[in-house]
């Protein structure tokens, strides 16, 4: 006869099969959370100043892009190309701004972003960008990203555009440190 998980006198089940039930049932739960819906990430560079400062930390949202496409504007977390990352090295994901989408003819010019052939307002940026770039039309499946920082950030205008394959989710709130708490708005 097999063992049953409950006392054979009280007829309560087994306090160590309970735990062990609760805490597998737990470990699945986070990492399937963790895996298809939402985490956590930190910042570990300042190319998204003054937006998102060096160790604040972010909830990354899984769902929307498998039902919307990334909008401009939207802060996305996304894996660079593999190009970038040299052999052996583990592959760290990146953190941008989505300046340009699929179709869009972008070019960075006299200290301005352009998209389509008109100015974007950018209040976010740190300081206007002192390079040139472009014109060059984003790719269908395709993003160009841009850190806020847009001097010292390595991003779309030096290494080229990003699959939409490639991006893991939107930054969403902002919940470390706390006197930052808060959503992160386009």
């Amino acid at each position: 006869m097999p063992h049953s998980p409950r006392s054979k006198s009280s007829g309560h089940p087994n306090p160590w099969v309970e735990l062990l039930q609760t805490v597998s049932l737990s470990v699945v739960l986070a990492l399937g959370i963790r895996h298809f819906v939402a985490e956590a990430r930190y910042i570990p560079s300042g190319s998204m100043e003054p937006t998102l400062q060096i160790n604040d930390r972010l909830v990354i949202e899984k769902i929307t892009y498998h039902f919307n496409l990334p909008d401009r504007g939207d802060i996305v977390v996304f894996w660079p190309p593999a190009s970038l990352t040299p052999p052996g090295q583990r592959r760290d994901a990146f953190i941008k701004r989505v300046i340009g989408l699929p179709g869009d003819v972008v070019e960075v010019k006299n200290s301005q972003v352009y998209v389509n052939g008109e100015a974007l307002k950018e209040g976010y940026i740190k300081e206007a960008p002192d390079y040139q770039w472009g014109p060059e039309e984003v790719p269908d499946s395709a993003y160009l990203v841009l850190g806020d920082n847009r001097n010292s950030s390595y991003d779309s205008h030096a290494w080229g555009f990003v699959p939409s394959e490639n991006i893991i989710g939107k930054a969403m709130v902002r919940f470390w440190p706390p006197q930052r708490l808060g959503w992160l708005d386009n």
